[in-house]
């Protein structure tokens, strides 16, 4: 015989109700009982748990009790959750491959399920189960990389992309990113961006470089010594082809050095157009405005105190000594005047330049394309 239904809390409110109408007609509660069909031990028991409500009453608490269980469902969903995403939260989960490794960390560390696991992050089990297929280079590529931050430590992995180009790979940025970030490479700070101001007065902020040799700027830069004792540095670039044209290192410049470049470079160069400097006593000299007049150009001074006005200059003199001369120890002024036009040099031929779609100013043409088949230091020999 099988086991009898339970009865619905519906039917057991509508039993006792009748059970106190019989009783009410003064029947006895074993007339009642037996006519309801259930002991008189379960008839005070329901009465106990149900007496006084009405069917309407208790549909109600079926439902608060529906509601209940789905609140704690849902606290205990959102408890699990929490635990998941703090043992979870070492990265932005931006990327399936980001989410594969929280998933197994998150199974591994919690002990829950892998499905329970992938629903948090948003992550489809069959991309999770998917295991994942290296680009057959990418182990080349990956030691091009690490072998280029090694060398020049203050770029990104944009300009690092470029130079990749340059080498013969045929990379995008996205892909180079990736693995920068994988291996852990530090990006540089990047410094905000000043705009320029364009008035309206005539000054010389105005002044817009349109073709090479239009405008030049030059400005001093000063670092010392392991000794201790200073020593300063003439820039000179082309404002539009953001070329470095010269980088005059000495113990002392004065007016006759800064005529004595630019004559070098008028020679090399051809004359440009407008000269643009800020007020300081080298540049402002009788002698230097006289003798730029002499050869046909003309001066362009930005007002005192407002470096921003010479912006092209101002930031590749900030570039320098982000990449070369915060990281150099210069034993001597001999040594700084190596390593400097060393640098100079390498700027115009293979640094990427932002400004310039990520090509360098004034790129070396190599005598042979090279090829991306190779790997690390035979790979990135770009001539200097």
């Amino acid at each position: 015989m099988g086991r009898k239904k339970a009865h619905t809390p519906e039917e057991i409110v509508a039993k006792l109700r009748q059970a106190e109408v019989m009783i009410g007609q003064g029947k006895t509660v074993g007339d009642a009982v037996r006519a309801i069909g259930v002991t008189e031990p379960t008839y005070y028991r329901w009465r106990t748990e149900f007496g006084g409500l009405k069917l309407d009453q208790v549909k109600r608490l079926r439902e608060l009790e529906r509601e209940n269980a789905r609140l704690r469902k849902a606290v205990s969903d959102l408890t699990l959750e929490k635990v998941i995403l703090k043992e979870a939260a070492f990265g932005k989960m931006v990327s399936p491959a980001r989410r594969r490794t929280c998933v197994e960390h998150v199974v591994r560390e919690i002990g829950i399920s892998e499905r329970r696991a992938c629903a948090v992050p948003g992550q489809h089990r069959s991309t999770q189960r998917k295991v994942p297929r290296g680009a057959e280079d990418e182990a080349r590529l990956t030691a091009d990389i690490i072998e280029l931050a090694k060398r020049y430590g203050r770029y990104g992995y944009r300009r690092i992309t470029a130079l990749l180009r340059d080498a013969g790979w045929t990379v995008n940025r996205k892909r180079v990113e990736r693995i920068w970030r994988r291996e852990g490479l530090k990006v540089p700070q990047r410094q905000p961006k000043r705009g320029r101001l364009w008035l309206a007065d005539g000054s010389c902020i105005r002044l817009r470089p349109e073709r090479p040799n239009h405008v030049w700027a030059y400005d001093f830069v000063e670092d010392r010594t392991r000794d201790g004792r200073k020593f300063r540095m003439l820039c000179v670039v082309d404002e539009f082809t953001r070329e470095a044209l010269a980088i005059r290192v000495g113990r002392r410049l004065t007016s006759s050095d800064v005529i004595d470049v630019l004559a070098d470079l008028f020679l090399t160069q051809g004359t440009p157009t407008h000269i643009r400097s800020d007020q300081g006593p080298e540049f402002i000299a009788e002698a230097v405005k006289a003798w730029i007049a002499s050869v046909g150009a003309r001066t362009a001074y930005i007002e005192k105190a407002s470096p921003w006005e010479n912006g092209y200059v101002e930031s590749f003199n900030g570039k320098m000594r982000d990449e070369l001369l915060n990281g150099e120890v210069f034993n001597t002024l001999r040594e700084a005047q190596v390593l400097i036009e060393e640098w100079r040099r390498h700027y115009n031929r293979v640094r990427p330049h932002s400004a310039l779609g990520y090509r360098p100013p004034a790129p070396e043409i190599l005598p042979a394309a090279m090829s991306p088949t190779g790997s690390g230091a035979g790979q990135m020999a770009v001539a200097h």
